[in-house]
């Protein structure tokens, strides 16, 4: 419960900052997501893909592979379905939705920010099934994560013309999204420990998707790839450090 409302809480505050700012420098902007990319692709592997592993016998590692896989194709169809957040913000983006052309634009952002928020959320929920050292690092790691992320959803937002508001609301609907993906991951990764390999690695894989396919490249669209990519090895450290001391 307290770990569900931290993550909410860390997301609003995010959000907090980015309706009082307004615009965030594209700069500042992909050097924070860039650290945050490299803190939780060291979660996914080092706190919930490797526990997986520890978990298994090697005549089980398949559990270990089919739960990367299914992550990566749950995440995968879901943004199959759903429009990009660089698209929605007015990024150009080479991919096309045409399935959703004809739905509410601020539903599809809506939609869009719940590719990334569903799967940090469950990645949480699940990896308290496991390891608690663990579990709390994937979490404080999310949470860091989302102030950044939090200021940079509500922009596009505002800058598209919807109300204050209106803004404010979605935000809460976000951090509520994750809120309930907490406990949704934790209440499946409880129902067999026999499962809980396949469902850490699931939440592994979802997470790994979510920072090649949608991170990474954010960050490496506006010309500052650079201090980006020093930020995402900067993260990796950071988190590893993390990890450790719990």
């Amino acid at each position: 419960m307290i770990c569900a409302a931290g993550l909410g809480l860390s997301s609003l505050f995010g959000s907090v900052i980015g309706l009082i700012v307004r615009r965030i420098p594209h700069r500042w902007n992909d050097v924070f997501l860039g650290f945050c990319a490299g803190m939780m692709l060291t979660a996914a592997v080092v706190c919930l893909i490797l526990p997986a592993v520890g978990m298994c016998r090697p005549a089980a590692w398949w559990q270990v592979v089919a739960g990367v896989v299914a992550g990566v194709a749950l995440i995968g169809m879901l943004d199959r379905f759903t429009p990009h957040l660089h698209h929605l913000s007015g990024i150009k983006e080479e991919e096309r939705h045409v399935n959703n052309a004809s739905l509410n634009r601020t539903l599809l952002f809506v939609m869009a920010i719940a590719i990334h928020k569903l799967p940090e959320g469950l990645a949480t929920g699940i990896s308290f099934n496991g390891e608690p050292g663990n579990a709390f690092a994937v979490a404080l790691t999310i949470a860091l994560q989302n102030i950044p992320e939090g200021m940079v959803v509500v922009t596009p937002l505002l800058m598209a013309g919807v109300r204050f508001l209106n803004t404010a609301l979605i935000a809460l609907t976000v951090a509520l999204l994750e809120v309930a993906g907490v406990f949704a991951g934790y209440f499946i990764g409880d129902i067999s420990s026999l499962l809980l390999p396949f469902m850490l690695s699931l939440a592994g894989g979802s997470m790994l998707y979510v920072i090649s396919d949608e991170m990474i490249p954010e960050t490496h669209s506006h010309g500052y790839q650079k201090p980006a990519t020093y930020a995402l090895v900067a993260g990796v450290i950071c988190m590893l450090f993390i990890e450790s001391a719990f």
